[in-house]
């Protein structure tokens, strides 16, 4: 007699990076004819975790705990836990919540059928330091979410030495993916109706650095997708400023389909605060930087993250911040407090830095941020752009909603679309022209023309 199989859901969180291992996990467990599920629904969940920051933390802890009481009270038969907080802090998890029937590191992600089927031969967990593996082309990968992108992980870890992350310590230093491989991903993902390939991993303009590619690593790869696939839209997120090499700007202005948009984190702008991280640069710098992508590639967008109360950062120091915010005129910022690392090289500099205060700096860097941001939306009002149509939004069945090159999924403001010529059918995925009708701070409303 057969075994029936149960139903599995997984609670995804975190990153991009996190979702692609999600969903790589669905195409293992789809592949041993598991039933896929809404978590709500099925009878096995597992909880992929992140483990960067505290609230991130707090989160994933919540979400396992919330499964546990689901177990205790009949609704679901198995708890799994994945991810980088089994990475980081397994052995501690597995001790303090015994409900949870496996937990998976990073390098385990194939395992997530036999966790599902609570296997005997599979340990509850495993201990594994440091991720070694890198999945590959070979790998399933079940898309979730709203089509019209889908992200290409190009790379795994990091050898960046910065202070206030353990990244490196959960997935390991660098390990790029081969160009091949890349390539074939993406065309799968193209034919299953994907029409913007988005290029992730925790360093993307290193990549290929470590496979013997040099600094021009992420050029070749752009160019050799642009060449193989037909995606309107590729756009890369996570630029390191130290490695952004001037021939990825080269190729983004010679090329249509290259979006011109760039996500450069740079996490503070004061030499000192930069030097306490082990980042190096500062504002006068990154100044030069952002002028010289913007005469390389005029009209191109560029987003960037800052961290405020870091454990050096005085109000001197904040106020420079706070003043390149204001004359960079960025087109997307994003701006966290500061977290302390258990194990990060910040770690012993304590968190001299009280909570209000970093609140009331980050407040200080959104608003400007904002006039910046609705200014530079209101200039986009009245004109005609092209964008990519997602499906229904969230707000109302009534609209749909979609971004422009300027928009990355996930992280920037969205186009709500009120409008569309007689007999346009909607599909997910769409490239279609739009035309601006509404300009708010983050926000843009439009309208399909023929």
């Amino acid at each position: 007699m057969p075994v029936k199989l149960p139903s599995v859901g997984i609670v995804s969180l975190g990153c991009p990076k996190n979702l692609v291992d999600t969903e790589v996990m669905l195409g293992y467990l789809q592949r041993e004819g598991m039933a896929l599920g809404d978590p709500g629904s099925s009878r096995v969940v597992i909880v992929n975790t992140c483990g960067f920051i505290d609230q991130a933390k707090e989160e994933s802890v919540n979400a396992v705990l919330e499964q546990v009481r689901r177990k205790e009270a009949g609704e679901i038969d198995r708890v799994v836990v994945a991810g980088c907080m089994v990475q980081k802090y397994g052995a501690e998890l597995a001790a303090e919540i015994p409900e949870v029937d496996h937990f998976l590191g990073l390098d385990e992600l194939e395992k997530a059928p036999a966790a599902a089927l609570g296997l005997p031969s599979l340990p509850r967990f495993t201990a594994k330091p440091l991720a070694t593996r890198l999945y590959d082309d070979l790998a399933p990968r079940v898309l979730t979410g709203r089509r019209g992108y889908a992200y290409l992980k190009v790379a795994e870890g990091c050898n960046n030495p910065c202070t206030f992350c353990t990244i490196p310590q959960m997935r390991g230093l660098q390990r790029s993916r081969s160009v091949a491989s890349l390539v074939r991903e993406a065309q799968a993902l193209e034919a299953q109706g994907v029409s913007e390939l988005v290029l992730i991993s925790q360093d993307t303009t290193r990549y290929g650095e470590d496979a013997g590619l040099g600094r021009e690593g992420l050029a070749t790869l752009v160019a050799a997708l642009l060449a193989e696939t037909g995606f309107p839209w590729v756009r890369f997120l996570y630029a390191y400023p130290k490695t952004l090499h001037e021939s990825v700007l080269e190729l983004m202005a010679s090329e249509p389909r290259f979006v011109p948009y760039v996500d450069i984190p740079l996490q503070h702008v004061s030499r000192g605060v930069l030097a306490a991280m082990r980042r190096g640069g500062d504002a006068e710098s990154y100044a030069r930087l952002f002028e010289g992508m913007r005469r390389t590639v005029p009209g191109i967008a560029l987003r960037s993250t800052f961290i405020v109360g870091f454990p050096s950062e005085t109000e001197a120091d904040f106020e420079e911040l706070l003043g390149f915010v204001k004359a960079a005129e960025l087109d997307h910022l994003g701006v966290f407090p500061y977290s302390p690392e258990p194990g990060s090289g910040a770690e012993s500099l304590g968190d001299p830095v009280p909570a209000e205060a970093k609140a009331e700096r980050q407040s200080a860097v959104m608003a400007a941020q904002r006039e910046i941001s609705r200014r530079k939306n209101r200039a986009l009002k009245g004109k005609v752009h092209e964008a990519i149509l997602e499906g229904v939004s969230t707000e109302s069945e009534l609209l749909l909603e979609g971004r422009l090159k300027r928009q990355a999924p996930e992280i920037d403001g969205k186009l709500l679309v009120n409008d569309l010529p007689e007999g346009f059918v909607p599909r997910p995925g769409a490239v279609v022209r739009v035309k601006v009708t509404e300009a708010h701070d983050y926000d843009l409303v439009g309208r399909v023309v023929a």
